[in-house]
């Protein structure tokens, strides 16, 4: 079963995230760029304080700006319905080990539903800018196929803006990226039988082997 809380207020919501997130399915299985999984099993065995990085720049900026992105997104996409709820968190009973806090969520012209996730980023290279146009960076892809996995929706949109930043001008390209469920089924069983082995080591606190993060 398939069910959205709507937690009292952020704090409660963070308190709540207590289950592997989608934030954190890229560490799972070693492509997130920033945390391993050992790190990551520290944090969830409490031997590690999660990082505050609410403050950062970036961060601050993402947070603010995604209400006024998906307003856009809304306008761009009549063929949508757009909703979103604060401080929502998403479980599923056949995924104990998981939650999901959706950017917003989608219902198309023939009902179905699907995920709206929000991405803001300054391209300060080459290299990053590859990353976007060669498709969704691998550790947001994770993301995806766990919110997939916890809320069985049809399909996903991911709707990113990037900012080029030169001197005082400042240039924003949004791109938005469409996956279909269908399309994507082995991938999300591979990364829910991994993230089942992963929470087991949790559960029996046996630290589970180094996949290094992606460069």
């Amino acid at each position: 079963m398939v069910e959205m809380k709507v937690l009292k207020n952020h704090q409660e919501w963070l308190d709540s995230r207590k289950r592997i997130g989608g934030s954190d399915a890229a560490a799972v299985i070693g492509l997130n760029p920033w945390m391993d999984n050992q790190k990551l099993w520290r944090i969830k065995t409490g031997r590690e304080k999660q990082e505050d990085i609410s403050d950062k720049p970036c961060v601050a900026y993402g947070t603010e700006a995604e209400k006024y992105i998906r307003a856009l997104f809304a306008l761009d996409y009549p063929q949508y319905k757009v909703e979103y709820v604060e401080n929502n968190l998403w479980l599923n009973s056949d995924y104990p080990f998981a939650h999901a806090s959706l950017d917003g969520y989608l219902t198309d012209q023939q009902g179905r539903k699907g995920i709206w996730e929000c991405k803001t980023t300054e391209i300060m290279g080459a290299a990053q800018r590859h990353k976007w146009e060669d498709g969704i960076p691998d550790n947001y892809y994770c993301q995806l196929l766990h919110y997939f996995m916890v809320t069985e929706f049809d399909f996903a949109v991911l709707h990113a803006q990037m900012k080029y930043q030169r001197g005082e001008d400042c240039t924003t390209v949004r791109k938005t990226y469409h996956i279909e469920r269908s399309e994507v089924l082995e991938d999300i069983e591979y990364l829910k039988q991994k993230e089942a082995a992963f929470w087991e080591m949790v559960v029996n606190d046996r630290e589970p082997n180094l996949m290094l993060p992606a460069i």
